[in-house]
């Protein structure tokens, strides 16, 4: 068993995001001593298809880790924590992979969070009314996993369905990886299979769905144990694990996060003594996460279970131990930001422009509009006359409608830099005000809302950031670490490790407040007219699909 912990020793934190793996050695008290990313395949067979490798992804977590700890004495490493986006991982019975798709590719085995493929059988599941779907805002999401597994059932029976053995979401089969343990994280199961910590598996659901082939050998094939985020799994790395890490065997692994719920730990319970902000001394509940990079997830926490209609949750424990977790979403922010910018006729020029000034595209954006305001009180007034619906992807939270699409009003025949920069500028304030309707569905439900804590590569945006600021009414908080969702599953290895009593002490102690944007209070009544705007916009293009329907 290893001794006390020292000052000097570390946490491993690896996330696994939509086109990359990170990993990051984290200090005691939440300090980042080094990182290291590589990318990762995703393949599109298809419109709405999209796959990776469980075999790619392991063997770039290796690689990055043994980055990242190079040099280091492995004794002082204690503990490492996964997260990972919440994609479908499918393995057959000697945990080899299972295609997923049509063209029989085994190592195309990963069906990911963001596959829009099983739209009919997630309005199909919805449509059954069953009472599991209280828990995800009343209607179930393609994006979840019994939609997923419904669809690989109905069009991969012989070549998957068949096949499969166990069927895992990808944060689990990371901490299986590392120590040969099935047991899956509630986070997984209570916000992405409808497992309940209080009921467990809910049969009927299954059944009624057509899936009853998974309650065989008490449901061995999507879980028979559980644990909660950050609490010891197995035995620690296995001797095989350390060796392709490059740490030693036994070293505690915790139980993995969803990589937006990683981020919410790694900012939400930051002490936020004299930053002068509304939610000092009030409890955790009062602060919302939002964790913002290709989509964005919005995480908010109670004492007691809230129903937010369009919000995913009440899950018990999910996130934080003890705590119930509402999750609103919206899935395509950062997507959606670069759609917008590089299909723009002045793409090219703005790219050749930005090259030249030697900023990223953003920031050269940025720095664009503070010119093209000049004339201005205000950088936000620009787009008084320029809308746009931001749900190119269809609506996460809070109306759940899959079918929604992207909307711009106030378009002309001009297609200048100038106006790319304001699309991109209107793009930002739609994103924020999608939040604004979230935060607004929450507080209806009961949720105290005060401050936001942002963290996740949008957050990297200062006009992203001040947008929501501004759109919201409220102050943003970021965190001194800007890999904060590194952070938060860094969390999970130190709670594992035992070094910290709780999720929520190791949440306060590594995690840390690097600055406040406060609210141009100037602005409130533009914004209450530009999200009246927002609001009728989803209504106006409802009204237009009816007609068409008519």
């Amino acid at each position: 068993m290893p001794g006390p912990p020292s000052v000097d020793c570390y946490y491993v934190g690896v996330d696994v995001g939509s086109c990359s793996v990170r990993a990051a050695l984290v200090t005691r008290d939440g300090c980042v001593k080094a990182t290291a990313e590589e990318s990762i395949t995703v393949w599109t067979p298809q419109p709405d298809h999209y796959e990776q490798s469980s075999a790619d992804i392991w063997r770039k977590c290796c690689s990055t880790v043994k980055k990242v700890t190079e040099g280091v004495e492995k004794d002082r490493v204690r503990g490492i924590g996964f997260d990972a986006t919440c994609s479908l991982v499918v393995l057959d019975q000697s945990f080899q992979p299972v295609a997923v798709n049509k063209d029989g590719v085994k190592e195309r085995n990963v069906v990911m969070w963001m596959d829009h493929r099983a739209l009919d059988q997630a309005s199909r599941i919805t449509a059954t009314g069953h009472s599991v779907l209280t828990s995800v805002g009343g209607v179930m999401s393609p994006e979840m996993q019994p939609p997923k597994l419904l669809w690989l059932k109905e069009n991969l029976r012989e070549s998957c369905w068949k096949e499969a053995a166990h069927f895992l979401d990808l944060p689990d089969f990371l901490s299986w990886k590392a120590t040969g343990s099935l047991a899956r994280s509630l986070c997984t199961l209570v916000c992405k299979w409808t497992y309940s910590p209080s009921d467990g598996w809910n049969d009927n659901f299954w059944t009624s769905i057509g899936l009853e082939d998974l309650l065989e050998n008490n449901h061995s094939k999507i879980g028979e144990q559980t644990c909660c985020p950050g609490s010891p799994v197995g035995g620690g790395l296995t001797r095989e694990a350390a060796a392709d890490l490059g740490l030693n065997p036994g070293t505690a692994v915790g139980a993995s996060l969803i990589d937006a719920h990683a981020g919410g730990l790694g900012v939400i319970g930051a002490d936020v003594s004299g930053h002068h902000l509304p939610c000092e001394n009030q409890p955790v509940t009062s602060r919302v996460a939002l964790i913002c990079g290709t989509s964005s997830c919005h995480m908010a926490v109670s004492q007691k279970p809230l129903f937010v209609p369009g919000v995913w949750g009440p899950y018990l424990s999910a996130m934080v131990p003890g705590l119930w977790l509402n999750e609103g979403g919206q899935s395509a922010t950062g997507g959606l930001i670069d759609h917008v910018v590089k299909g723009h006729a002045a793409f090219p020029l703005l790219k050749e422009q930005a090259e030249k000034s030697g900023q990223h595209v953003h920031s050269f954006l940025n720095r664009y509009l503070e010119e093209l305001s000049k004339d201005k009180k205000h950088l936000d007034l620009l787009t008084n006359s320029l809308h746009v619906w931001p749900d190119f992807h269809g609506n996460r939270s809070p109306l759940a409608d899959q079918s929604l699409k992207g909307m711009v009003v106030g378009l002309s025949l001009s297609q200048t830099l100038d106006d790319l920069a304001l699309l991109y500028l209107a793009t930002l304030q739609a994103v924020a005000l999608g939040t604004r309707h979230i935060l607004d569905a929450m507080r209806e439900a009961g949720h105290d809302i005060t401050t936001l804590f942002l963290c996740g590569g949008l957050s990297k945006n200062p006009l992203f950031v001040q947008m929501h600021a501004n759109v919201t009414g409220l102050p943003v908080v970021l965190p001194a670490e800007r890999e904060a969702v590194l952070v938060g599953a860094a969390v999970l290895g130190a709670c594992a490790s035992c070094d910290y009593s709780s999720i929520q002490e190791a949440m306060e102690k590594m995690g840390k407040v690097g600055k406040v944007i406060r609210p141009n209070l100037d602005l409130a009544s533009f914004y209450r007219k530009k999200y009246a705007v927002f609001l009728r916009l989803h209504v106006h293009q409802r009204e237009y699909a009816a007609l068409m329907r008519d």
